[in-house]
């Protein structure tokens, strides 16, 4: 299966929508249609280093996206590219939709001089993980979350 990763379009918020929810329900997070609303108007806002892009299977279906933004690393002075979300449709992992949306980011960091792409994801997430594992060893840092409300 040819995979083509490009930017999501603005008229297609639907299945985006599909997406985004089966993304959420995968990692048993509450995604509503106003918290969705927000993201999908972070990528189409100016003032906002957020983007998404989506992956398109040789007969044009998008079959996965991927969002990153800019985060400030104060150790190196500058900024890096976050990979924040990652999802591609269960019955096509492993045909290398996953891996060109990474190779996408890499390539849309390298091109605007980043030093690097950084993302988490869960421990258990052994399917994602044979695919990242490619790209570099597991880090050895630990993710704290800590509710403030």
């Amino acid at each position: 299966m040819a995979v083509t990763v490009r930017p999501v379009a603005s008229n297609e918020k639907e299945i985006w929508n599909q997406l985004f929810q089966a993304y959420a329900d995968f990692y048993k997070v509450e995604s509503t249609q106003e918290k969705r609303d927000a993201v999908w108007g972070w990528i189409f806002d100016d003032n906002e280093n957020f983007w998404c892009a989506v992956a398109e299977n040789d007969e044009g279906e998008i079959v996965g996206f991927t969002q990153y933004q800019l985060m400030h690393r104060s150790l190196g002075g500058g900024m890096t590219c976050y990979l924040s979300d990652l999802y591609t449709n269960p019955a096509i992992r492993g045909f290398g939709a996953g891996r060109a949306m990474i190779d996408y980011v890499l390539a849309f960091a390298k091109d605007l001089g980043f030093p690097n792409v950084m993302w988490l994801t869960q421990e258990f997430n052994y399917t994602a993980r044979k695919v990242y594992d490619t790209y570099a060893a597991k880090s050895d840092f630990i993710a704290y979350r800590v509710p403030v409300g």
